[in-house]
């Protein structure tokens, strides 16, 4: 158990304490194994792509003995496995190392019958990480379209429709790729509503988005692509429906998901005192936009709360979205305390901290950012706000907050500890 500080006696440690409970609870090494079967007989290939999932590889063979396969992590994620090929690869845009080891992993699927079994490792992350562009589309295309997508400030469930639409494996491509092969897929959930078909732009989940929806989404948000894509997406083929007879043996089950990670941090900041209000787990939107409401909301209960009364602590999920507008560093994450800080103008009573449970806010090796009321509010910190540089102001003003790789993601955790006077 996490040890946890009184959080009226140290505001910013108790947070980060709540913080370091939710990732430790989508730990793979301690809840993948109850959800594996006994090792199957026959041929086992072991599959997966995103940032938790050399983790999941480290613990099916702690669970199962060395396996073969090939699972493809974020540059910086790897972990020692007896028999899983580890390969690194660039995140959130995709790179040659990303290409070559998908082509490599559908190499390793061909050919399987129906006494085989897949095991298929897929986490938040995958989307980037699985690159297989269709026919006409280069590298270079999908670098194009994930950092134009990136930068629209779409949410998540729009920008996989259109990966979606563009790639040989997601969307349910790996799936049937897979058969007649058994499929078991074990999924860590990032997205609001885990949806498994949206989790890593769903690779082994059938799907029943169209290019026409993709090219929608592109004219609303209005996002520049190369006329390739355009092209492309006109000529796309037809995807893999959840009900193809390619996908009739395949499974799938989520092993961690965000409400978990955050019913575990309440339970905690219960035993510490404190009143717990749930917002949800499945937040999207504007980062600036979102602060400024739930700032809005503290101040309104800090305002309610009688000398003496509990702490009142505001947790919430999901996944928000920036819109770039300046050309600063930044993630989500830190976008969302730099506005609420900004709204709060230094109440004393109020502290907050956001971040992403992979350790990653944006593109950044930074897992997000922590404010109260020394944070400085004045005019540096709305320029940052306005060129997008929360990660610089927090680098500036000693609020950042770094992990490292947390080897899991179940997505954004913020947490809003509101203190009586």
């Amino acid at each position: 158990m996490t040890s946890v500080p009184p959080p009226a006696a140290d505001p910013r440690g108790f947070l980060e304490a709540l913080f370091e409970a939710a990732v430790a609870r989508a730990d793979p090494m301690q809840v993948l194994a109850a959800h594996l079967p006994p090792r199957p007989e026959g041929r086992l290939v072991v599959i997966g792509a995103g940032k938790a999932s050399a983790r999941m590889a480290e613990a099916v063979e702690a669970a199962w003995g060395p396996c073969e396969g090939l699972v493809l992590t974020r540059y910086g994620y790897a972990r020692p496995c007896a028999g899983i090929e580890i390969v690194e690869a660039a995140h959130p845009v995709p790179d040659r190392a990303g290409l070559e080891a998908t082509a490599r992993l559908l190499d390793l699927v061909e050919g399987l019958g129906p006494d085989d079994t897949v095991l298929a490792l897929i986490s938040g992350g995958g989307s980037a990480l699985l690159c297989a562009p269709i026919e006409g589309l280069t590298l270079e295309d999908k670098r194009a379209v994930n950092a134009a997508l990136l930068a629209s400030g779409a949410p998540i469930s729009a920008m996989n429709v259109v990966r979606k639409q563009l790639s040989r494996v997601k969307g349910g491509r790996l799936g049937a790729a897979c058969a007649p092969a058994r499929l078991l897929t074990l999924v860590i959930s990032d997205v609001p509503g885990d949806d498994p078909s949206e989790i890593a732009s769903g690779p082994t989940v059938g799907d029943t988005s169209t290019p026409a929806q993709a090219l929608e989404i592109i004219d609303r948000w209005s996002i520049e692509l190369p006329d390739a894509v355009r092209a492309a997406l006109a000529a796309a083929p037809a995807g893999v429906a959840p009900d193809d007879p390619r996908l009739a043996h395949a499974e799938t089950r989520i092993i961690a998901a965000p409400a978990q990670s955050l019913d575990t941090a309440a339970e905690i900041a219960r035993a510490a005192g404190c009143e717990v209000r749930m917002l949800g787990d499945a937040i999207e939107g504007e980062a600036r936009e979102l602060a400024v409401a739930q700032a809005r909301t503290a101040r309104e209960i800090a305002q309610s709360l009688a000398p003496g009364a509990a702490p009142v602590l505001l947790l919430s999920g999901g996944e928000c979205t920036v819109t770039r507008r300046g050309q600063g560093r930044g993630g989500p994450n830190a976008e969302f305390v730099l506005a609420a800080a900004c709204a709060l103008a230094g109440d004393p009573r109020i502290h907050l901290l956001a971040c992403d449970t992979d350790g990653v806010d944006g593109a950044d090796e930074i897992a997000g950012a922590y404010a109260g009321p020394g944070t400085p509010t004045g005019e540096a910190a709305a320029r940052a706000l306005a060129e997008n540089d929360a990660h610089g102001f927090f680098g500036r003003v000693g609020g950042q907050v770094v992990t490292g790789p947390t080897l899991t993601n179940v997505n954004d955790f913020r947490a809003v500890l509101i203190l009586p006077e």
